[in-house]
């Protein structure tokens, strides 16, 4: 079924609790992602949905989760698996929110690139719900540090990047191990043939919810490409940031040496950029992201997996350093941008023939409009004529 409208959450029957967790966030009308999964899952039906970033789907999953907890039973109750940890910390942060107001459930975060060992206290602790990438929670359970055959949701959040990643073997021998459940609730912004494997194997009746990219939810975005030097791109940053004033921008590059190479050459110029990508320690990694998210840092530089899960709702612009390799990464990057019914920018760089063929290609896939624009003589940004 297509949801194109949200409902208020006063119409959903939720508990005062949740209502106060929710109220504490200034919002009062869902939207149409929650108003599509709330119910069905709060009848513990399996569900499937198909919907772009940015449209409150953590909300969709864990405001079924968090009513469905039993505060008085100490073993985990539901599960929660994300691709990356930048996304599982999120997830973990929101469901917090929601449980603020319902004394005795705990919930965890379980990743990779922290030790294991500060993870095994906070398990003993006995906590009800548990959030966590693959990888780590099939490790827990090797070391038998959690147990998982009391769950009764199981969730797959960004189900089609965690597959592409290479987690379908881990995946699968989770959901067998969690086979107790009463539902499993796939969200992906696509729906790819492993998804689809994924609902048929270990789904029954599902509730289908699929949320179009339509005028209503899809994000307001300028879209520009330019071209430049291979070693302009930092000077076409710096001028274009100058002459916008814009606050909160984010860089995206293809490779971890890109990041570090731009970062570097930004900061020569006396703009204030931190870089994330695989190869940087956790704890640094969650510093940069916390500044970036708390305003104090102007210029966030990231390769696309190290970017999963970072749900910042006021970013300005976007920048496309490399021009990504999948059509798929070019939706999720400018979405980053455009959010929250503000408009937003995007700005491709160009610096060789094959980005060319690949911006081109990009721009007839995905539908977008994507408007050449050079500097003129005073250094503004100007469409370019034929």
């Amino acid at each position: 079924m297509e949801f194109t409208e949200g409902v208020r959450f006063d119409s959903l029957n939720l508990s005062p609790e949740i209502m106060r967790a929710i109220a504490q966030r200034n919002i009062e009308v869902s939207t149409p992602v929650q108003a599509g999964c709330i119910p069905p899952m709060m009848n513990w039906q399996d569900v499937i949905a198909k919907a772009p970033t940015g449209t409150g789907k953590t909300f969709a999953y864990g405001i079924p989760i968090v009513e469905h907890i039993d505060p008085a039973n100490e073993s985990v109750q539901a599960v929660i698996l994300a691709p990356t940890r930048e996304l599982a910390i999120q997830i973990t942060d929101e469901v917090r929110d929601l449980a603020a107001f319902k004394p005795g459930i705990r919930c965890v975060c379980l990743y990779g690139g922290q030790p294991i060992g500060r993870q095994i206290d906070t398990l003993k602790k006995r906590p009800q719900i548990v959030v966590a990438t693959p990888g780590r929670l099939a490790d827990h359970m090797k070391r038998r540090t959690v147990r998982v055959d009391a769950v009764q949701t199981v969730v797959l959040d960004e189900a089609d990047r965690m597959l592409d990643m290479g987690f379908v073997r881990d995946v699968t021998h989770l959901l067998d191990r969690m086979n107790k459940r009463k539902n499993l609730g796939l969200f992906s912004a696509t729906i790819s043939r492993e998804v689809m494997d994924i609902a048929w194997v270990y789904q029954r009746d599902a509730a289908e919810i699929t949320v179009r990219e339509d005028e209503q939810n899809k994000p307001d975005i300028k879209q520009f490409r330019m071209d430049v030097s291979y070693n302009g791109k930092a000077d076409a940053i710096e001028k274009i940031l100058k002459e916008t004033g814009f606050d909160r921008c984010m860089v995206f590059c293809n490779t971890k040496g890109n990041t570090e190479r731009i970062t570097k050459f930004l900061q020569m110029r006396d703009i204030e950029a931190e870089c994330i990508h695989g190869d940087i320690p956790q704890r640094k990694r969650e510093q940069v992201m916390d500044r970036f998210r708390q305003g104090k840092l102007r210029v966030f530089v990231s390769t696309d997996v190290a970017a999963r899960g970072i749900d910042v709702d006021d970013v300005d612009i976007v920048f496309n350093c490399d021009v990504p390799d999948e059509n798929q990464d070019y939706i999720h990057r400018i979405g980053r941008t455009g959010r929250a019914k503000r408009q937003g920018v995007a700005v491709t760089l160009i610096a060789d023939y094959p980005s060319k063929m690949r911006i081109d290609d990009i721009a007839q896939k995905t539908r977008n409009e994507i408007v050449p624009v050079t500097f003129d003589d005073e250094g503004r940004l100007t469409p370019v004529t034929e």
